[in-house]
């Protein structure tokens, strides 16, 4: 409990001396607005019991452990308009020329074409003319920094052990350039060509878009919804094993002090799944699922939410269950079905 003591003063610390950028964020801002969040989005709660058999030498004996759930921000997701230019500046700073190299290595040769910024065009870039609806990101998914807190404190067995390990890249648009940029091999999936199928949203009544294909461009009116669709897409691939893209899965499980319940993989619209919390522009301290209908809205959800240099970011919050080991385990009893 010390050293968790120390890290979360060292956090306030750090983040009562942030300064807030436009269209920019800290690690220091990002704990900051993860923690305001926690009472919302977290839903911690005891939901059964765990039963282990410890042997020594003098006998056999069965012991138990208390099971909880409760959700957890396994990523930042950012969805951003410069080719290395996420948001998070600690993460530009250390990932960022390496991602525009690789990306200029892979399609600037194969297009004999430097690849430039993101935005509002259609797809091919020069000497096409310009389609404001038609809206292409840049997307990454990077570890969050609070997920070190969980490895900290598990053997206490009420905070589960994330999957993720902070601030490492599970998925850079930028070095899956291909795919990102080329639909390919996304562009053959069934729910790439059929209308209805994986929608964010209630199709046809009202609908975001859908996931599928699961690329950096989309047919999108509204800038932040946009940018919604391309993060529920990277959460959709690095949630997922085997996938055509460049990445790495976010897996894991038990550690040597704890059983874990990992969540399932990201499904739009399940908030058994994932939920998001708004980082940037618009920094929110509440977590739901994207695709909410707003046609009643006068401004929409996405009123307030447009960052003028085309950056977003969420923390993408999943549910896991867990008990304390104390020895080999037998079973568990849920009193309480989470999430």
């Amino acid at each position: 409990m010390k050293h968790v003591s120390t890290l979360l003063i060292g956090c306030v610390l750090i983040a009562a001396s942030s300064i807030s950028h436009s269209g920019r964020i800290t690690t220091a801002e990002i704990v900051s607005h993860t923690t305001s969040a926690a009472l919302s989005c977290m839903r911690w709660t005891p939901v059964g019991v765990c039963f282990w058999l410890r042997c020594s030498l003098s006998g056999c004996s069965v012991r138990t452990s208390i099971k909880v759930g409760h959700y957890q921000p396994d990523a930042v997701v950012s969805a951003y308009n410069e080719l290395g230019g996420n948001p998070w500046l600690e993460i530009r700073a250390s990932l960022g020329l390496a991602q525009r190299s690789a990306a200029d290595g892979v399609l600037g040769r194969l297009m004999s074409v430097p690849i430039n910024s993101a935005g509002n065009r259609t797809e091919g870039g020069q000497g096409k003319r310009d389609h404001r609806n038609l809206i292409f990101r840049e997307t990454d998914v990077i570890g969050h920094p609070v997920s070190v807190l969980s490895s900290i404190i598990t053997g206490t067995g009420y905070l589960c052990r994330s999957q993720t390990r902070p601030f490492f890249p599970y998925f850079q648009s930028g070095l899956d350039a291909l795919s990102w940029r080329m639909e390919v091999p996304e562009m053959f999936y069934p729910a790439s060509v059929i209308p209805g199928l994986r929608e964010i949203g209630r199709w046809p009544w009202q609908t975001w878009g859908s996931v599928y294909p699961r690329t950096g461009w989309t047919t999108q009116t509204e800038e932040p919804k946009a940018a919604a669709i391309n993060a529920q897409r990277a959460g959709d691939i690095v949630t997922r094993r085997r996938q055509p893209h460049i990445y790495v899965p976010i897996r894991g499980g038990s550690s040597s002090r704890q059983r874990v319940w990992p969540p399932r993989a990201l499904v739009e619209g399940n908030p058994r799944t994932g939920v998001w919390q708004m980082l940037l522009p618009r920094p929110e301290s509440s977590c739901r699922v994207f695709g909410q209908n707003d046609l009643a809205s006068w401004s929409g959800w996405g009123g307030g939410k447009v960052d003028p240099e085309g950056d977003y970011a969420w923390n993408l919050w999943r549910p896991y269950s867990c008990c304390r080991d104390r020895g080999t385990f037998l079973f568990d009893i849920n009193w309480i079905r989470f999430p």
